[in-house]
């Protein structure tokens, strides 16, 4: 994989700082996450199919068993009160991206899977982390900053 750090990413799918939790690990899962989807994205634009929707998904499935993980980790360690709530918006999202692998499976590379997970996982993505990803956050600083 090429330098997750970067912000400066060709197809305006980009890393920004708003989405920093502030906890390393799980932010820099979150960037690799980013830039997979970015070169998926640039891949279709360019029609060059370096990157497939089947790569992407197979990594996604495994990311999301490791990164829920963690996060889920770091909630249940500083008694995140919403964490069921958390809990049960990660298992969500990986039923979606397991219809996207069974979708894949069925019809292969289409340019309506590639809408499909383009506009359903960037979203889901992008709100989570803002939403929900940083209401841990700020629920752990301010645990921490009171002792």
């Amino acid at each position: 994989m090429t330098n997750v750090n970067t912000t400066d990413w060709t197809n305006g799918l980009a890393w920004t700082p708003e989405l920093e939790t502030g906890y390393e690990d799980i932010d820099n899962q979150h960037r690799q996450l980013f830039k997979l989807l970015s070169d998926l994205i640039e891949s279709f634009q360019r029609n060059d199919n370096k990157v497939t929707i089947k790569e992407t998904l197979l990594f996604l499935a495994g990311y999301t068993v490791k990164h829920f993980s963690d996060e889920e980790k770091i909630a249940v360690r500083y008694k995140y009160p919403k964490h069921n709530e958390h809990k049960k918006m990660h298992e969500e999202f990986t039923q979606t991206v397991i219809g996207f692998v069974d979708q894949y499976e069925k019809d292969g590379d289409s340019e309506i899977l590639f809408a499909a997970v383009r506009k359903v996982i960037i979203r889901w993505l992008i709100k989570h982390i803002r939403g929900e990803d940083y209401k841990i956050a700020q629920h752990i600083k301010s645990i921490t900053s009171a002792n």
